[in-house]
Order: C-alpha cells, then structure tokens, then sequence
C-alpha cells in the first residue's frame, strides 16, 4: 500500500513539473534591440523569442488567423513636465495555416512569406528588421532620448468570440516586457543590447543576420 502512495506522489509530482516546464516555455521574451541610423531616419531592428501554447499551436492549425503587433516608443524627460513621446509606431503580424498547401503563412500589410513549419515562422516573426520608426524631422541631434520596444500578441483584432476568451485565458495573454535603453543620434551607429528596465546595464553584441527583403519585417513602418 505504501508502495503504491509512493509511486502515485512521484507520478504526480512529475506530471506538475512537465506542466510547469511547458508553461515557462511559452510566451514571448525579448532579447536586444537597437537603432539604427539612415537617410530616412532611424530603423528598428531588434530579437525576440516567440513560443505558442499547445492551445495557440493547435488553434493556428484548424485555421484559426493569429494577430501579433510590434510597439515601439521613444520618449524624452522633461523636469517641468511629463516625459515627451517623440515617435510612437505599432505594426501587426498575421499568422496563419493554409490547410491545402500545408504551408504556414506570415503576413505584414501587403507583404507576405510562406513556411513549411510554424518553427520557421515563429523565428522570422521573432526577428525585426529595418523597420523605420524615427524620422529625421522628430529628434535632435544632440538630444538624448529613452526607446522601448515590445512584441506582443494582439486578441483585439481577432473575431468577438477569441476577444472574450482572452479575457480569462492566459494562453492568449502573451506579451514580452518592454525592452528599454537610453539613444543619443550621435551614437547610434553603435551596436547596443538593450534589457528589461528590471535588469542591469545591457551588453555589446554583433549585427543579426538580415533577413530577405520579402520577408514581412523588411517593409518601413509609415
């Protein structure tokens, strides 16, 4: 009998700690961020580490359209007054399962990018490139300024039905925190990884790879 209660307490014990495990493994996370300057301004490029829940991975394949949207904000202190928003962006991602070709599809505006795994789309989602944010005309040259950059899944651009169950499910609650770091224009060129405001100071790190200019993330934010 003691036998018994033993085994039943180790199964499940291990049963909570796969539950806990795949519970840490989902959501969104992000990585490092910077800015980067051009002749239209200051481009966004910046790495984040998507996972979906077993509820959202079976929900994209029975064809169910995933929204995900990109926010970006760059603010300026000011001692009189609340800090000043300079430039505020926000672009939104489709996913999606196309169920006769098998293919999963990755949607910006106009733009879209095939792929024959959710494994795939999920890291070219994961990765922004080139998205411009800043234009020439909203900063100052010698100013110094906070950015903030965070992907987040997006319920509200779903049908009324997935906007009431996000509500009271933390599966369609996915979101990473704001990833904050200071900007000067007179340093942009250089490459900085930015952290969570609840981190120390944040690291150097090389350029990501470009992704092809298909790809969703190469169009400018307008």
């Amino acid at each position: 009998m003691r036998c018994c209660k033993k085994l039943e307490a180790f199964l499940l014990g291990l049963a909570l700690a796969f539950a806990v495990g795949a519970a840490q493994a989902s959501g969104i996370a992000a990585e490092s961020a910077r800015l980067i300057a051009g002749d239209d301004g200051y481009s966004l490029t910046a790495d984040f580490k998507v996972a979906l829940t077993q509820r959202l991975e079976d929900a994209v394949n029975k064809g169910v359209v995933l929204y995900f949207t990109a926010d970006f904000e760059l603010t300026r202190s000011r001692w009189y007054w609340f800090d000043q928003v300079v430039a505020r962006r926000s672009r939104t991602f489709q996913l999606s399962h196309h169920a006769l070709t098998r293919q999963y599809r990755l949607s910006s505006g106009a733009l879209h990018q095939n792929f024959q795994s959710l494994e795939d789309a999920l890291q070219v989602l994961s990765r922004l490139r080139r998205w411009r944010v800043v234009k020439p005309d909203e900063i100052d040259d010698g100013g110094d300024y906070v950015a903030n950059a965070r992907l987040r899944l997006d319920p509200s651009q779903m049908a009324k039905t997935f906007q009431v169950s996000a509500l009271s499910n933390r599966d369609w609650s996915l979101s990473s925190d704001w990833l904050t770091w200071n900007f000067s224009p007179s340093r942009a060129a250089l490459p900085v990884t930015a952290v969570p405001e609840a981190e120390s100071e944040g690291k150097a790190e090389a350029a990501p790879e470009t992704v092809p200019e298909a790809a969703p993330e190469a169009e400018a934010a307008q």
